[in-house]
């Protein structure tokens, strides 16, 4: 009798256009503070009411002039005013300079600002005119170290669309238009649990005390860090027993009030597996065998409104998959625009003379030469592997690596955020 033939392997592209295909942005907008916004994604564009700068002003602590009157270097003006920053000054009379600072509006009638290093403050001149005066000792041009208004944004610009995360800058610009809050997509609500009668959770049993075939959970603590700065709202639920009925109740009970169901581990076909029948017996599921090295055995459902998600056990691939797949899918979730890989050219400085048939993400740092080292292990379950690494050669099929190559490289910076 003939087996059954597996199924091809799923390039990782093509996994990935599927699974974003799911993630159709449905979480329903809500208005927070400009300053708890950081991480999350924006739900509207968001619009300038005014200028910024509102008004021209100066670049620097100097003196306004205006370029007429100034045809030679050395010129002497009468200083008819002093204006620091958050004050208006009159009009800018001929013949004369405005002590101004940096941030200061530029009085009506000067074109220009002179910095004070290019000035010397002068006592008041002999006669009527008993201000203090200024030598101007350089010849200026029109505009010089003026900021006009709207240089920066211009009163009804987009200045941030939506679709776009938000991070420390775009928070600035915000408040720079005067926005007290902002309308950004809920928070992505996942329940997260592991599977395995092998798992320990650290602390509740000494390492000398470890029964045969037990082993530290450290898939939850890394998942969940991840998913708390993707700024999803996590409910830990544990380690789920493999027994099918534990199984089917975890399940049922999170789909109930959760948007993303999460798992490690029980994503494959072996008796104790009980992901793939329990998902099945509440909902539907793919369960996706995908051309990468590590982490192959993939799954996505849903079950009611919530999705699935099983990533393997094996902690590398578990971590692999979850920046390379599941990071993108809770981005779109949100509505956010771009949700792509950032890779970048560097050099390799090490020897990869096996090529695999699959897609590989090798984890290797940057090295002080400029190249990139590899790390010895590249086993799925060598978890000091993505500790040791800032970043993951991607590497295509088939391919071997030798010194010197121009390799994609992932940092892994990016993908931690």
């Amino acid at each position: 009798m003939t087996a059954p033939q597996r199924p091809a392997l799923l390039p990782l592209d093509e996994a990935l256009s599927r699974l974003l295909a799911f993630a159709t942005p449905a979480l329903n907008p809500e208005s927070v503070p400009v300053g708890d916004a950081d991480g999350r994604v924006l739900a509207q564009n968001v619009v300038s009411s005014l200028h910024v700068p509102p008004h021209n002003n100066s670049y620097m602590d100097g003196y306004a002039v205006r370029c007429a009157d100034i045809a030679a270097s050395g010129v002497q003006l009468s200083v008819s005013q002093r204006i620091p920053a958050g004050s208006v000054g009159t009009p800018l009379q001929a013949g004369t300079a405005a002590r101004i600072f940096t941030g200061a509006p530029v009085p009506t009638g000067a074109d220009a600002v002179v910095m004070q290093e290019d000035c010397q403050a002068m006592p008041p001149a002999d006669g009527a005119d008993s201000r203090p005066q200024v030598q101007i000792n350089t010849l200026p041009a029109a505009g010089q170290n003026i900021r006009r208004a709207g240089e920066d944004v211009a009163r009804g610009d987009v200045v941030l669309s939506r679709g776009q995360r938000l991070g420390p800058a775009e928070l600035g610009l915000a408040a720079s238009i005067g926005m007290a809050s902002l309308q950004v997509a809920r928070r992505p609500r996942v329940a997260l649990f592991s599977t395995g009668d092998e798992l320990v959770m650290p602390g509740t049993v000494a390492p000398q005390d470890m029964p045969p075939g037990a082993i530290y959970n450290s898939n939850r603590f890394f998942l969940r860090t991840l998913l708390r700065r993707m700024g999803c709202v996590v409910s830990d639920l544990g380690i789920v027993p493999d027994q099918r009925e534990a199984t089917v109740q975890a399940l049922r009970e999170a789909a109930q009030s959760h948007d993303v169901i999460l798992t490690s581990g029980g994503v494959s076909v072996g008796e104790e597996d009980h992901i793939k029948p329990a998902v099945q017996a509440l909902g539907t599921l793919d369960l996706w065998q995908i051309a990468i090295k590590p982490g192959k055995p993939f799954a996505h459902g849903r079950i009611g409104e919530a999705h699935f998600i099983g990533l393997p056990g094996n902690p590398v691939s578990s971590f692999v998959t979850f920046l390379i797949l599941v990071r993108p899918f809770l981005l779109r979730l949100q509505g956010a625009r771009d949700v792509a890989m950032t890779t970048v050219a560097a050099r390799a400085d090490f020897t990869w003379a096996k090529a695999d048939k699959r897609r590989e993400f090798l984890r290797a740092r940057r090295n002080a030469q400029g190249g990139l080292d590899l790390f010895p292990n590249q086993s799925s379950a060598v978890l000091t592997s993505t500790v040791w690494a800032d970043g993951m050669v991607d590497n295509p099929p088939g391919c071997t690596i030798a010194p010197g190559d121009t390799v994609r490289f992932v940092p892994l910076s990016e993908l931690q955020s």
